[in-house]
């Protein structure tokens, strides 16, 4: 596949970047060189790689999947400036 300047300018406008119209066929050169990457990329054989995720072997720390009883309830209540009946009391805003 190769990228010509008139495609280059579609792409660019696609983008919404202004190129000048002299800057075309390096932008265009830019892309061919882009698409061959990609295409060279596609020689490598990858029969029985696994899919990676990330690409350091880490796992992200997990808490322990209990259940707590919460019952904290009076003591977050307690910086509340206005509590009732167990909630947060909070000013009417809608009539």
């Amino acid at each position: 596949m190769s990228i010509d300047t008139s495609t280059a300018a579609r792409v660019a406008k696609l983008a919404r970047i202004r190129v000048e119209a002299d800057a075309l066929p390096a932008l265009a050169a830019e892309f061919n060189t882009i698409l061959g990457f990609i295409e060279q990329l596609g020689e490598v054989d990858v029969d029985g790689v696994a899919p990676m995720t990330s690409v350091t072997p880490m796992r992200l720390p997990r808490r322990a999947d209990e259940v707590t009883d919460g019952g904290q309830q009076a003591k977050v209540l307690s910086n509340a400036p206005d509590a009732r009946e167990g909630f947060f009391a909070v000013p009417k805003v809608v009539e």
